[in-house]
């Protein structure tokens, strides 16, 4: 089995002996350019994509494709509907982070209320010197303990999440869909903004959550509320959050993902600098272990499909 890895740079972290095991021979290519991709699939029996972007005019052009192992659990990189035409199945992977993106969702949160990020830099710059106490206490320090935490998207991720805010003593909401009656144990969309102190999104990117937080959501929030987002970049839109974070609609906000990847310059985010905006480059999945579950849960999907069993699919 000819197996071909068009973005490995996103996975060297992990292990990826279990796929090894699978191929009769094994490509790995750090980065994969849309110019590149065709030349690169063309004698694969299976690819492996994180990110990079498989049309269906490239699809129609593979006929020796049978598998897709998308790495990650978002397939909007995949035209689904060209690969099942072409007879192509497509896998994913889903659960593989889920402790790994709370671990980084809660990172985020402390060093925002807590101010570590600030500190770090204090001492790096000197001042704790020159204080005239043995500490230095510059910025506010806040606890997460008997704070109310809105859970928006209440999958694998979102349930995780609230497991650990019960633990440190927080209040969760668990956020219905926008414009919906909640079911039993959630409160309504609307409900969940205004109520909270910390906003964690965990939903996907689709055409019901686009720019799901925006102007009129960010005028519901506390002033005292911090947003984390370490779903999906377009689920917020950007402008808006810096407009708010420069008006002081919300206190402050952590962001792991943007609408567009990698950053651009011209990302109102990437330019926007006060110290109550924290920002990492989608680094929230990405532990070493998490790396490792993904890569053998990509080796189950392949020898799954070889078998001749679903596992994964999605198309």
């Amino acid at each position: 089995m000819k197996i071909v890895i068009l973005d490995h740079a996103t996975l060297t972290t992990g292990d990826i002996a279990p796929i090894k095991t699978l191929a009769s021979s094994l490509t790995c290519f750090e980065h994969t350019s849309a110019n590149d991709v065709l030349a690169r699939c063309q004698q694969a029996d299976v690819v492996i994509t994180n990110k990079v972007v498989l049309t269906k005019e490239i699809l129609t052009q593979l006929p020796n494709l049978k598998l897709i192992c998308i790495a990650a659990t978002g397939t909007n990189n995949v035209d689904l509907e060209a690969a099942k035409i072409g007879g192509i199945a497509v896998c994913n992977v889903a659960g593989y982070s889920t402790a790994s993106v709370v671990q980084h969702s809660f990172s985020l949160l402390f060093n925002l209320l807590g101010n570590t990020h600030r500190y770090i830099q204090d001492c790096q710059q000197g001042l704790w010197q020159q204080s005239q106490h043995f500490c230095l206490l510059d910025h506010p320090i806040d606890e997460v303990a008997g704070k109310t935490i809105a859970i928006i998207g209440y999958g694998e991720l979102g349930k995780a999440m609230s497991l650990v805010a019960n633990a440190f003593g927080m209040k969760v909401l668990v956020s219905e869909r926008k414009n919906q009656t909640p079911r039993n144990g959630r409160v309504t969309f609307t409900d969940a903004l205004t109520q909270a102190d910390i906003i964690s999104l965990h939903c996907p990117l689709t055409d019901e959550t686009k720019n799901l937080i925006d102007e009129a959501e960010f005028a519901l929030m506390k002033p005292t509320a911090v947003l984390l987002n370490t779903a999906r970049g377009g689920i917020v839109n950007e402008q808006a959050l810096v407009n708010a974070l420069t008006q002081h609609q919300i206190a402050g906000a952590a962001v792991d993902v943007l609408s567009q990847e990698p950053a651009q310059k011209d990302n109102p985010l990437i330019s926007y600098t006060k110290a109550n905006l924290l920002l990492t480059p989608h680094i929230a999945w990405a532990s070493q272990q998490s790396v490792s579950r993904l890569l053998a849960q990509i080796a189950l999907n392949i020898n799954a499909f070889s078998q001749g069993e679903n596992r994964n699919r999605v198309a």
